[in-house]
């Protein structure tokens, strides 16, 4: 093809006449390169712009859907995605929410421009409001900045890039092991060095709290830490308040920086106040935390990257200048957020009666979760399961960490049309009543 085309130019301008004058011209201006079979494979293929570029994994976690929705059985259940659904297996929007857009889009003073680079205040004042607290403190002196972001995962991102570039004690940030996949690759990628602390006993399926606290002590002072404040992803197990406590203490003892992940509240126990017990104990011990806030699973708005992201300072004038450069981070990044899942969540949030219907409409997708947890259980021992599942039951959030081997799982794919991460992680707001028996059947004949 390539010769071809300088076969073309050269007739064009008149470099040569015919086939046979072209050939001539070509060999004697070509002496120096390989010959025209090389040219046509090897050499032709190394000026290929992107042929170093090797095809990368899968996601581990779309990567499930994908295989799912290749499966042509009427049995198959996909228990991979993180995304709430209802009993019949179908994404739920909530009443809330559709009165809260209904508003939006019916306001006659609303419109398609730019929200400010650190976001909506309305937003990201209710986003912080929520998370600490109505008459907290740190939001009254003014002591807290808060972006809007994209999302958690885009909160996160902003926190790790912002840590990485004003943050002079360490660039080390220890993760929980295990925890979100999506941690370890957002928190590299933004330059900082990725450690780890003990988190989960896979044989107790509990939390190892001695391994934790040994790690988190011999950490170097000043590490960041990462935390999730509920619903931990993908065990389910939270630290007690006692140990909550004692986590405290400790990373205050150890000066570390903790850096809360908070995508589950109201979604973890059904109460907002509740879920928010960690981060605003951490508050109240005087640390300067860091926080990353979703409002995709407790307002269900997945796809509206609703999200922000807030740093404790320690005076409102630090405050300012935080806030000034979360601004220049940003910028460049995304410029800024979107607009509509955003008002959703604000309007929502300024009013009283909404906000009431939609923490019932939380404590109503979190019971469901609860219930499914409690029939599983009863379903694998009416199959006769000789194990002991009891950590379904005391896990809490979206996800199960059921203790299956990736070898199980494959088994669970292939022979039982069920799908789920290798490492076991039952997303549990794909169970419903009426595949819930047949996923504890298929459980019990994978562990036998």
């Amino acid at each position: 093809l390539l010769l071809r085309k300088i076969k073309d130019i050269m007739l064009r301008k008149g470099a040569c006449t015919s086939t046979a004058g072209w050939r001539a011209s070509v060999a004697a201006r070509t002496t120096a390169l390989p010959s025209v079979s090389v040219w046509s494979s090897n050499t032709i293929a190394s000026y290929a712009t992107w042929s170093h570029v090797k095809k990368g994994p899968e996601d581990p976690i779309l990567g499930v859907t994908i295989a799912y929705n290749k499966d042509t059985d009427s049995r198959k259940i996909n228990l991979g995605v993180g995304a709430y659904r209802d009993d019949n297996g179908q994404p739920f929007i909530l009443s809330s929410v559709k009165e809260a857009a209904k508003r939006v889009v019916n306001d006659p003073k609303e419109n398609h421009e730019y929200l400010p680079i650190g976001g909506d205040p309305a937003f990201t004042q209710a986003s912080i409001k929520l998370a600490l607290g109505s008459d907290a403190k740190a939001v009254t002196e003014k002591r807290v900045v808060t972006a809007q972001a994209l999302s958690g995962t885009g909160a996160l991102r902003v926190a790790g890039d912002f840590l990485d570039r004003f943050y002079n004690r360490s660039k080390k940030i220890y993760v929980p092991t295990p925890t979100w996949a999506n941690h370890i690759p957002l928190f590299g990628d933004a330059g900082l060095d990725v450690q780890y602390y003990r988190y989960y006993d896979k044989k107790a399926n509990g939390i190892d709290f001695k391994g934790l606290v040994e790690d988190l002590e011999s950490a170097p002072s000043g590490s960041i830490v990462l935390l999730h404040a509920c619903a931990h992803n993908p065990t389910g197990q939270d630290p007690s308040t006692e140990q909550w406590e004692q986590l405290s203490s400790l990373i205050k003892k150890k000066e570390h920086f903790p850096l809360f992940d908070m995508a589950y509240q109201g979604f973890a126990s059904g109460d907002t106040e509740k879920d928010a017990q960690a981060v605003r104990k951490f508050v109240a011990d005087g640390h300067e935390i860091a926080l990353a806030q979703s409002f995709a699973k407790n307002f269900g708005l997945y796809g509206e990257r609703a999200g922000a992201v807030s740093f404790l300072t320690s005076s409102a004038e630090e405050a300012q200048a935080v806030e000034s450069q979360l601004k220049i981070l940003i910028r460049p990044m995304y410029s800024n957020p979107p607009k509509y899942g955003a008002k959703i969540v604000t309007t929502i949030l300024q009013d009283a009666q909404l906000t009431k219907q939609w923490q019932s409409e939380v404590k109503g997708m979190a019971d469901r979760i609860i219930t499914m947890r409690e029939k599983l259980r009863s379903g694998l021992d009416r199959a006769g399961s000789k194990h002991h599942w009891q950590h379904i039951t005391d896990q809490i959030g979206m996800f199960c960490f059921s203790g299956l081997t990736p070898e199980q799982v494959d088994t669970m794919a292939s022979k039982h049309h069920i799908y789920m991460t290798r490492n076991g992680r039952i997303s549990m707001a794909g169970v419903t009543s009426k595949n819930v028996d047949y996923l504890a059947q298929a459980m019990h004949e994978v562990t036998k």
